[in-house]
C-alpha cells in the first residue's frame, strides 16, 4: 500500500493546498497583467471657437501603488503605454495610494511619481480618490494643499470642484464623493463659464445620477469592475450607493454618457478574476 493510500487525509490536504496555491498565483497574475486598452468614440457639441477636429482623452485610474501586484516598474510600463496612445489629454481618476497587501508600500509622493513621465499636448489633470483622503487611519495620504503641491511639482493640474478649459473641452474635476461632499452645481457653473465640451472627472460613478440631462461625458473609476467577477453571476459587489448599477463600462442616460474604468491596481487583496485592469482612450468628435 502506497504512502498516499495509507494517508488519504494528508493526500487530500496536500491536493487542496496545491489547488488553493495555484489559484492564488493565477489570480495574482491577472492583477499584475498589463491593462487592456478600451476605446470609445462619442459625438458632443463643440464650442464655436474650437477647431472641428476630434480630441482624444485617456483615462487612468485606481493605480493603488503597492505590492505584490503593482510596483513602480509596472507603473512605468503603464505610463509608457499611455504615452504610446498619443492622447491629446490625460485624466487621472484618483486612488493613487495602495494598502498593505503583503508586498511593498509607498508614500504619497512615491505613489504619484510615475506620472511625471506622462505626456499629452493638453496636459494631465487629476482628481483624488477615497484612498487619498488623509485621516487618523490613513497617515500616508497628504492634506489637500499637500496633494496640490505634490501634483504641481509633476506639472499635473489637480482639480477639486474646479474646472479648466483644455482645447475644446471644459474639464470639471469633482472632490471624492465617498469622503467629502462635492459641490456639483458650482463645478458645473465654472465649466459653463469656461465654455467647451463638458467633461466631468470624478473618482467614482455615484455623482452621475446627480448631473443634469444634457450632452456631457463623465469619466470615473473606483469600482475596479468588481475586481473579482464570478462565472455566470458576473459582478456581484462594488463600493457604491447604487450597488452594481454603474459597475463597469459605458452608461448612457438621456443625453449624458459615463465611462467607468476598472483601473490598473487592486484594493484589499491583490487578485483579479474576469475583471482585467484597463485604461480608456476616448475620441470626442464634434457634432
Amino acid at each position: 500500500m502506497s504512502f498516499f493510500r495509507r494517508h488519504r487525509w494528508l493526500t487530500a490536504l496536500l491536493l487542496l493546498l496545491t489547488v488553493a496555491g495555484g489559484s492564488a498565483l493565477w489570480l495574482l497574475s491577472k492583477a499584475r497583467a498589463m491593462p487592456v486598452v478600451r476605446r470609445m468614440d462619442i459625438v458632443l457639441p463643440f464650442p464655436a471657437d474650437a477647431p472641428r477636429r476630434p480630441v482624444t482623452v485617456a483615462l487612468l485610474t485606481d493605480s493603488h501603488l503597492s505590492g505584490p501586484d503593482n510596483s513602480p516598474d509596472r507603473m512605468a510600463r503603464i505610463v509608457a503605454l499611455m504615452n504610446s496612445l498619443r492622447p491629446d489629454l490625460i485624466l487621472l481618476g484618483g486612488d493613487y495610494i495602495g494598502d498593505a497587501k503583503g508586498g511593498a508600500t509607498y508614500d504619497a509622493a512615491q505613489s504619484i511619481a510615475p506620472f511625471a513621465a506622462l505626456r499629452a499636448p493638453l496636459g494631465v489633470i487629476a482628481v483624488l480618490g477615497n484612498h487619498d483622503s488623509r485621516s487618523r487611519k490613513n497617515r500616508v495620504a497628504l492634506s489637500r494643499p499637500g496633494w496640490r503641491a505634490a501634483f504641481a511639482r509633476l506639472g499635473i493640474t489637480l482639480l477639486e470642484d474646479e474646472a479648466v478649459r483644455r482645447g475644446p473641452l471644459a474639464v470639471g474635476g469633482l472632490r471624492d464623493i465617498y469622503t467629502a461632499r462635492p459641490n456639483i452645481p458650482a463645478t458645473l457653473a465654472t465649466m459653463q463659464r469656461a465654455g467647451g465640451v463638458p467633461v466631468i472627472l470624478t473618482h467614482g460613478p455615484d455623482p452621475f445620477p446627480l448631473l443634469p440631462d444634457q450632452p456631457s461625458l463623465t469619466l470615473a473609476g473606483h469600482t475596479h469592475c468588481g475586481q473579482i467577477a464570478l462565472p455566470f453571476l458576473g459582478i456581484v459587489y462594488v463600493p457604491s450607493r447604487y450597488g452594481v448599477r454603474y459597475a463597469c463600462g459605458v452608461y448612457r442616460e438621456g443625453a449624458k454618457t459615463m465611462i467607468v474604468s476598472g483601473g490598473v491596481g487592486t484594493s484589499g487583496y491583490p487578485f483579479r478574476m474576469l475583471a482585467p485592469p484597463d485604461i480608456w482612450l476616448v475620441t470626442i468628435r464634434p457634432r
